[in-house]
């Protein structure tokens, strides 16, 4: 784990902007038009705009923010959406800690950042010819100061029903020290694998793409144990012929590989473990 740096004087205010791009996808085996309905109905009630509102407001005692003003949403058929346009806190900037650790939970709380948002989407969708339905939920934080968003990472990650995640970080624009020099980040970063609780490493398997130098970090994220029953929407895997789990095992298998991966892989082609 990389040391933090040590502490800079700046002149005025620290205006680096810092984005986290965080998405989520669930994935289930719906066959019929019933069991489609059914997982589409609970996937709109357990993330309607009142639950994600509430998500994100946990996010803002996190980051220790001011909300301003709220957006949302729910649409038909289905699918929701929350804007959260948010201020900093009159709170020291010294007491704040940017360190390579997992962030809190609301229960702990320091944090300080201003002409920042928070939004989230929810984009249900299934495919009738093959029965597979997905829920992908698309959640930005973009911070001005000296915290990071990616202090809520761990917080986010523990809201939802995760079978693949990819998330991107990206520190842009530069703040000047008391001598007038530019500091293009203001601490130290190599994944953002760094902020990810212990009990997130063991559940997934995780491959980053980072460029340095741009100050950009990307880190995808998929289970690491298939259960074909955790897929299973109002069915069990018992219930099923030995000819029908089989395929439905390998559907799921290639669709998860397909979203982690994102590209479609060719017929013969079976899951490829990361």
């Amino acid at each position: 784990m990389p040391n933090p740096l040590k502490k800079l004087r700046l002149e005025g205010f620290n205006n680096l902007t810092k984005s986290l791009s965080f998405n989520i996808y669930d994935v289930c085996y719906a066959d019929s038009d019933e069991q489609r309905e059914a997982y589409i109905e609970y996937i709109d009630e357990a993330y309607n705009a009142e639950r994600l509102t509430a998500i994100l407001t946990d996010v803002t005692e996190i980051i220790g923010a001011n909300i301003l003003n709220i957006a949302h949403q729910d649409y038909e058929p289905q699918g929701a959406s929350v804007t959260m346009l948010i201020s900093e806190e009159p709170i020291a900037a010294e007491a704040l800690s940017n360190n390579a650790t997992p962030g809190p939970l609301p229960e702990a709380v320091v944090a300080h950042l201003d002409k920042s948002h928070i939004t989230v989407h929810t984009y249900p969708e299934s495919n009738p010819q093959t029965g597979i339905s997905t829920f992908r939920a698309d959640i930005d934080v973009s911070t001005c100061g000296r915290i990071s968003p990616l202090r809520a990472l761990n917080y986010l990650i523990h809201s939802f029903e995760s079978d693949v995640v990819t998330m991107d970080y990206r520190v842009r624009g530069f703040t000047r020290d008391v001598r007038g020099k530019k500091h293009f980040i203001d601490h130290n970063i190599s994944s953002i694998q760094n902020y990810l609780s212990r009990d997130t490493k063991r559940k997934f398997q995780m491959m980053d793409v980072n460029v340095y130098q741009e100050n950009m970090f990307h880190t995808k994220m998929v289970l690491k144990h298939f259960r074909v029953d955790d897929y299973l929407f109002c069915i069990k895997a018992k219930d099923l012929s030995d000819r029908e789990y089989k395929r439905i095992h390998k559907l799921l298998r290639r669709e998860l590989s397909e979203i982690f991966y994102g590209r479609n892989l060719g017929r013969e082609l079976e899951f490829m473990d990361p």
